[in-house]
């Protein structure tokens, strides 16, 4: 087994004062050559944005960009005619494919919203842009692994164009959770709170880890966790 731990504290940062931004890997201003992502996963940006702020319209192309709300909630909108309130427990996939133009605030005018935001490389470029958005209530990824994004939608997942299993987990103090995983691929785990022990190595909240040539994956909490979970073609 191989695997790079991408501490919390290490990653890039930017602060505009209406956001702060952690940035797992290379992301505007922030370049790492050692840190560019991993397999098609481009980019994880830990964003919290103050009331009444957002990201104004603009463009973008050829992405697969996942929103996941922790606190708070983002109202977004795009060229394709979309428009809605990301809240707690939702993830929005928005297909960038051909070219598309959105914006995203909080909705809030007196509490800050805290989210996650993921780019994936899709499987193929000049895609036809549009959005989907679905909630997973916490109660069903408590205890397991709950699949949320997938290539083909299934489980009630939203669709990701490309090959990654995106899970997300709850787990209280000593519960555990395992994964297959199959020749050729390859896992990142992101806690998003907590502390827990993957495949021997510990993380804390904001930590990331790269796995490659494991058989499985194993995921055991130290005390309450939530974690994301990418499986995917490397």
């Amino acid at each position: 087994m191989e695997s790079v731990i991408r501490k919390s504290e290490d990653r890039g940062a930017a602060d505009f004062g209406w956001l702060d931004s952690k940035h797992s890997f290379s992301f505007g201003g922030y370049y790492d050559p050692g840190h560019m992502g991993f397999g098609p996963l481009r980019v994880i940006n830990e964003d919290r944005v103050a009331p009444g702020g957002g990201f104004p319209t603009h463009p973008h192309k050829d992405m697969e960009i996942i929103s996941y709300v922790l606190d708070g909630a983002l109202t977004h909108k795009d060229s394709t005619g979309a428009s809605s309130v990301i809240r707690v427990d939702d993830v929005q996939r928005m297909t960038a494919g051909s070219g598309v133009r959105h914006s995203e605030y909080n909705e809030s005018k007196t509490a800050p919203v805290h989210f996650l935001q993921i780019w994936i490389l899709p499987e193929r470029n000049g895609l036809r842009p549009g959005y989907e958005q679905k909630s997973f209530p916490a109660d069903e990824t408590r205890g397991r692994l709950k699949l949320i994004g997938s290539r083909d939608g299934r489980d009630g997942s939203v669709t990701i164009h490309q090959d990654v299993d995106l899970y997300a987990t709850r787990l209280g103090r000593r519960e555990t959770v395992s994964l297959k995983l199959s020749p050729g691929r390859g896992a990142w785990v992101q806690v998003v709170e907590g502390e827990l022990t993957t495949n021997g190595e510990r993380l804390r909240a904001g930590d990331g880890i790269a796995i490659e040539d494991a058989d499985a994956l194993r995921l055991e909490a130290r005390n309450d966790v939530h974690a994301l979970v990418f499986d995917m073609a490397l």
